[in-house]
């Protein structure tokens, strides 16, 4: 009994390479792009803007540091978090457009 011709070993990887472009293009690209819009949302960020955190808290920017907010939540009531905890620009300052970006 004679045996057919042996497959490439190239062959057997072009469906997991197919599978890979296929997961780039939908799952890394999109995010990466995502990320890229968030860093640039949050650099633009000036005092007055209306923020949300990634834990829901509501407030004002009132200071901007190196890599923290000052945000007022309250009347006295102000609190620091870190430049990459905001996450919705609510409503821009007056000097600066609304881009109504959410992440």
């Amino acid at each position: 009994m004679g045996q057919g011709p042996t497959p490439n070993p190239i062959v057997s990887f072009v469906p997991l390479i197919l599978i890979f472009v296929v997961f780039y293009f939908l799952i890394f690209r999109p995010q990466k792009q995502k990320q890229s819009d968030h860093q640039k949302m949050v650099t633009n960020l000036k005092k007055n803007d209306e923020i949300v955190t990634v834990g829901g808290i509501h407030g004002t920017i009132v200071n901007v540091k190196d890599s923290t907010f000052v945000v007022r939540i309250d009347e006295n009531v102000k609190i620091e978090v870190e430049k990459s905890s905001v996450s919705v620009l609510k409503k821009a300052s007056p000097t600066q457009p609304e881009t109504g970006l959410r992440i």
